[in-house]
């Protein structure tokens, strides 16, 4: 069943409508982001992905392989790797490796805590040999946040996966980039990107000796987790009003959905991994395969938009690669 999204104040499209701006098309596609799954070691009460121990979707190698295979007849150089925790897909260093000896610069949207799981000990190194980007979730420097956020303990683990990450060359080699992200805890916009930067930059190196390259802040959309956690405070309409009313014309351009497409643990496109979480396909006519999709075909097409779209616009806006203002 679709998820169903507040509906108080103008819709997405009217806003875009409003400032000149529509319809939200595709521009040159650059970047490939692929779900391998929502299987994860945690269940924070944000995920928009609704990602846990207990889910049992995940990607298969042969769906794997028709990515692959795709990717070899298209000039995409950069693949973006998210989950659950992707690492807990049992053919995901296989993948990894398979894009890396492609070509392709792969990212990996990594929970931290995944390094301390058993059988992933030599991770950090692995991930390092690899030459894979790490984006890694930290949504706060404070232990009571993330705890409260994430799960008891996980603040712990985070700083001692980041200290592994560290002593293999991350967020010091410039070839190794470690960049963190930040999300807020409750229904607010996030702070400055630059100003929250500095903060953990200090923080992080006066009481861990932990070193990082950027940190992204992204806002939580109201859908899955975080909008059953909205549910339950009687505050899904306070924030989708909050979202409405900061929307900035300025970040439409830098919108991740206009230059990727996302591909779901069975190989469906999507404009965006958050169109995926509600059941939201490319394009007009229903479910579509990577592998189907030409790109030529899709350049200059229309992108699906709903009301969760105000979340990466509201503000200094919000996207895998931060704030867009």
């Amino acid at each position: 069943m679709k998820q169903q999204l507040p509906t108080a104040g103008p819709s997405f499209a009217e806003a875009l409508i409003q400032h000149g701006l529509a319809p939200l098309r595709r521009t040159v596609l650059t970047e490939l982001q692929v779900n391998l799954g929502k299987l994860c070691n945690q269940a924070c009460n944000h995920c928009h992905v609704d990602a846990g121990p207990k889910r049992t979707e995940v990607m298969n190698w042969d769906t794997m392989s028709s990515v692959l295979g795709w990717l070899t007849e298209t000039s995409i150089e950069h693949v973006d790797i998210t989950g659950g925790a992707p690492e807990l897909n049992p053919h995901f260093r296989r993948f990894v490796s398979n894009l890396r000896s492609h070509g392709s610069r792969v990212t990996s949207r990594c929970n931290l805590t995944v390094l301390l799981e058993s059988g992933q000990e030599d991770l950090a190194q692995w991930y390092a040999a690899s030459q894979v980007r790490l984006v890694c979730s930290l949504p706060c420097y404070s232990r009571e946040n993330v705890d409260t956020q994430r799960g008891k303990g996980v603040f712990g683990k985070s700083i001692e996966a980041l200290r592994r990450l560290n002593e293999a060359g991350y967020g010091t080699d410039p070839g190794l980039p470690l960049d963190l992200i930040y999300n807020p805890g409750g229904p607010h916009l996030p702070p400055s990107q630059d100003e929250l930067e500095k903060d953990y930059k200090e923080r992080l190196w006066n009481d861990f000796g932990i070193r990082f390259n950027q940190l992204f802040t992204l806002a939580n959309l109201p859908i899955n987790r975080f909008a059953h956690f909205l549910e339950a405070q009687g505050k899904s309409e306070e924030y989708q009003h909050l979202l409405t009313c900061n929307f900035n014309p300025a970040t439409v351009k830098g919108l991740m959905c206009r230059f990727l497409i996302s591909v779901d643990w069975e190989g469906r496109v999507y404009d965006c991994d958050f169109n995926q979480m509600l059941d939201m396909p490319m394009g007009i006519n229903g479910t579509r395969y990577l592998w189907d999709v030409d790109l030529t075909a899709v350049e200059n097409q229309d992108i699906r938009v709903n009301r969760h779209c105000f979340g990466c616009t509201a503000g200094a806006g919000s996207s895998c690669g931060g704030a867009l203002t």
